[in-house]
């Protein structure tokens, strides 16, 4: 009995022993490995299906440099006609690099050592691209390969036509260049790219319903809006946008969706404001900027709303579909209010009007006295006379001759233009709200006044007995800002200063008695050539005209006025010439 219990304890023994010993040659033989392969790689591997197994680092980049990579790329293309081209990889902007493609290897298998030792590992090459040259380049093979669909369209031509489309087949270059990236990545320099057919043609009823959508919205209009600037769509501009899949090319906006963002959108501006004494104390704004919001035009938004609004053109009677223009605003650092203490805080009202077709001298002289109001600071309670702040008009303060209403007849005179200054300024001040103290209107209706304007909203004044007055009955001082844009032919007043919630608006003007002008009036002018005749004074149909003006203020009306313009009608006049003939 005890003897077989010695020979289990033997046996045990043995056991240990032997398991002691393969655990201590395991172990031994796993440190001889990592010994080993610390700098090397491992078994049974592969970089680009060059075996670089239990090479060093000198030793796999040597090996895979004496394999002559391939310098070339072969790339098939199936549309057509089959075309095949050989390309260097230098002409694609595409360089293996063997030392970072070795590096990134050997670093990746020093920290996963001892899995899967002895099974095959692949990797894929490391490239430098240079992704300029090869789009070119690849571009520049999808051009000559590709024959362009076309896509059916409408024209107007006498009636609506429908190009019905062409079929054809197009190659995405960009897709192209990374197939081709990942193929020489992957060890393979040949490509077979197969080019599928795209037919967008029409059938006949699809025709037909195309042809219906252009009907439907040729004669409408689909405007953009944004402050003062406008982008409107209409006729064939509208016709371009449609889609023959029942939707819309927004691509086919002019101007683009990209050029309304280099247009429109703005950073944030913190206010500029230096107010400077005068000696009489009234002081000027010698330098002005007020702070702006930065804008970023909101394309997607802006997208869906051009859409709905088509999508109503098309399927209303409504003529016009205006879309105001979204936008993300910032704010800037500073508001206008932090640099001031005159209480200039916000915007109150703004005047414009256009002076399209004036003669150089009367573009002149509207710079100039919009020059000298610009800065002007109206201070609370006031009341602001537009011919004493502007001094007097002549030549001897810098205004040129262009014609000027005197008596009845139109004349060259100091000035002329001032009066769409003044006309101007009455516009601002009635969009602010504040009180109209004295206002004269025109004695005939000015072509100048009424460009993007009703008749009747118009101020002349005359120095220094005609006036316009206004009286600042707002919390803050006003300051005026004027700007003259030369290139749209416009005058813009600014009214900045607190606003008290007042709502200010006018009646649409009402137009009665309205009387033809005279026949036209030839006199003769012997200081002129026989033949020649020069007109001096311009036709103009006379009227009455009323508008009524109402300020608002929580619900509450704060006043009340109506304004009358009566003018008369005006005969066209023309020197003709008695004179020698030159």
């Amino acid at each position: 009995m005890l003897k077989k219990v010695h020979f289990k304890l033997s046996a045990l023994r043995l056991v240990i022993i032997v398991s002691l010993a393969a655990f201590c040659f395991s172990a031994a033989l796993s440190v001889a490995l990592v010994i080993y392969f610390q700098d090397r790689f491992m078994p049974n591997t592969f970089v680009g299906e060059i075996q670089v197994g239990a090479l060093k680092r000198s030793e796999a980049i040597y090996e895979i440099t004496k394999s002559n990579l391939p310098q070339e790329f072969s790339l098939i293309i199936r549309a057509k006609e089959t075309q095949s081209h050989s390309i260097p990889l230098e002409d694609l902007g595409i360089q293996i690099d063997i030392d970072s493609t070795v590096q990134t290897v050997l670093t990746s298998q020093s920290k996963n050592f001892g899995h899967n030792i002895f099974r095959q590992k692949y990797y894929d090459w490391l490239l430098n691209i240079n992704h300029t040259i090869l789009e070119a380049k690849l571009g520049e093979i999808a051009l000559a390969v590709s024959d362009s669909p076309e896509d059916p369209s409408l024209v107007f031509n006498n009636g609506i036509t429908v190009s019905a489309g062409k079929a054809g087949y197009l190659i995405d270059h960009k897709k192209l260049a990374q197939e081709v990236i990942a193929s020489v990545s992957q060890n393979r320099f040949s490509l077979t790219s197969v080019v599928e057919s795209v037919d967008p043609t029409l059938s006949q009823s699809q025709t037909i319903s195309f042809r219906s959508r252009g009907e439907k919205i040729y004669p409408k209009t689909l405007t953009l809006k944004a402050q003062s600037q406008e982008f409107g769509y209409s006729g064939q501009e509208l016709l371009n946008i449609l889609s023959f899949n029942d939707e819309y090319r927004l691509d086919f906006l002019a101007p683009s969706l990209e050029d309304l963002k280099t247009a429109l959108n703005s950073p944030p501006k913190n206010p500029v404001f230096e107010f400077v004494d005068s000696e009489h104390g009234k002081g000027r704004v010698e330098e002005f900027e007020p702070a702006q919001d930065g804008l970023e035009l909101n394309v997607d938004e802006l997208k869906d709303k051009i859409t709905k609004g088509l999508r109503e053109l098309e399927n209303t009677e409504v003529d016009e579909v205006i879309v105001e223009i979204p936008f993300t605003r910032t704010p800037p650092e500073f508001q206008t209010s932090d640099v001031n203490n005159l209480g200039i805080r916000e915007l109150i009202g703004t005047g414009v009007s256009n002076f399209r077709g004036s003669i150089s001298s009367r573009i002149h002289n509207i710079n100039l006295a919009a020059s000298r109001l610009n800065g002007v600071l109206i201070a609370p309670g006031a009341t602001f006379s537009f011919t004493n702040t502007l001094g007097d008009i002549s030549a001897l303060t810098g205004y040129k001759q262009a014609y000027v209403i005197q008596g009845n007849q139109t004349v060259l005179g100091d000035g002329g233009g001032v009066c769409q200054v003044s006309t101007t300024f009455f516009r601002a001040a009635l969009a602010a709200g504040l009180p109209i103290v004295e206002r004269h209107a025109h004695s005939y209706r000015v072509g100048y006044y009424e460009q993007g304007s009703p008749p009747g909203i118009d101020a002349t004044i005359y120095y220094p007995s005609v006036d316009i007055k206004i009286r600042n009955d707002t919390p803050g001082h006003i300051l005026v800002q004027t700007i003259v844009d030369a290139k749209t032919a416009t005058l813009k007043f600014d009214l900045y200063g607190t606003s008290d919630g007042r709502v200010a608006t006018i009646s649409k003007p009402v137009v009665t008695q309205v009387v033809a002008p005279p026949e036209d009036l030839y006199m003769d002018d012997p200081t002129l050539p026989t033949g020649q005749v020069n007109q001096i004074d311009y036709k103009a149909w006379g009227a009455k005209v009323s508008f009524d003006y109402t300020v608002v203020r929580n619900g509450e009306t704060i006043f009340e006025d109506s304004f009358y313009s009566n003018y008369r009608p005006w005969q066209a006049k023309f020197l003709r010439g008695t004179g020698p003939a030159q």
